[in-house]
């Protein structure tokens, strides 16, 4: 099955119900302006409760302290949202996951720019939100992408749509927010559920 990561998750019961659920990756996300934001004695607990071979990804938009968070929490990898340039990435402890929003078809200059030490996430462009819109995006374009890199899709993918978008798109992993909640930051059970059991059938 497809790698997948559940990101926006803010307590320790959603984090190990989606690794139960066969998670591959939870996101923290460390961006005060986010619904989803979780202080750093939080994002401790919900890492130190992950099973082996689920990582914590924190989320940032252009905060300098992303290095020092990374460490202190104990995260497996950065996912940059902001306009953070290429530079930046050196200087981080762990693997970058680098989002580019998907205006159009110009977004395939903007991904050429990322290093390819950096994994590229493609998700729905929102300069004020900076991701978990609900909004999907251009498959596409994603699919152009994909094939030229590996990519991680994102952008209102939800157990309805998620075996078309992973079919059309053909992605390394996707990340999965709004989709699966009842709520900015809590997740639903039965959407998780629905979702994995879609992604299962489709290996079947």
């Amino acid at each position: 099955m497809i790698k997948v990561k559940i990101c926006g998750v803010t307590s320790v019961d959603d984090a190990r119900m989606a690794a139960e659920m066969g998670a591959s990756a939870v996101g923290l996300v460390f961006w005060p302006q986010s619904p989803r934001a979780v202080g750093i004695e939080q994002a401790k607990r919900i890492v130190a409760a992950l099973p082996p071979f689920v990582s914590a990804v924190g989320v940032f938009v252009n905060q300098p302290e992303a290095a020092d968070i990374a460490r202190e929490v104990g995260l497996s990898a950065v996912q940059l949202h902001g306009d953070e340039p290429p530079d930046t990435y050196r200087s981080l402890p762990v693997r970058v996951i680098k989002a580019v929003a998907v205006t159009g078809n110009g977004s395939g200059d903007l991904v050429a720019a990322i290093p390819a030490s950096a994994t590229v996430l493609l998700d729905a462009h929102d300069p004020v939100k900076r991701g978990g819109t609900g909004r999907a995006i251009d498959w596409t374009v994603a699919a152009a992408v994909a094939r030229r890199r590996p990519i991680i899709l994102s952008g209102g993918l939800n157990a309805d749509n998620v075996v078309s978008a992973v079919e059309a798109v053909r992605p390394y992993a996707i990340d999965v927010s709004s989709g699966v909640e009842s709520a900015p930051g809590r997740k639903d059970p039965q959407k998780l559920r629905a979702l994995f059991d879609a992604l299962q059938t489709r290996t079947q």
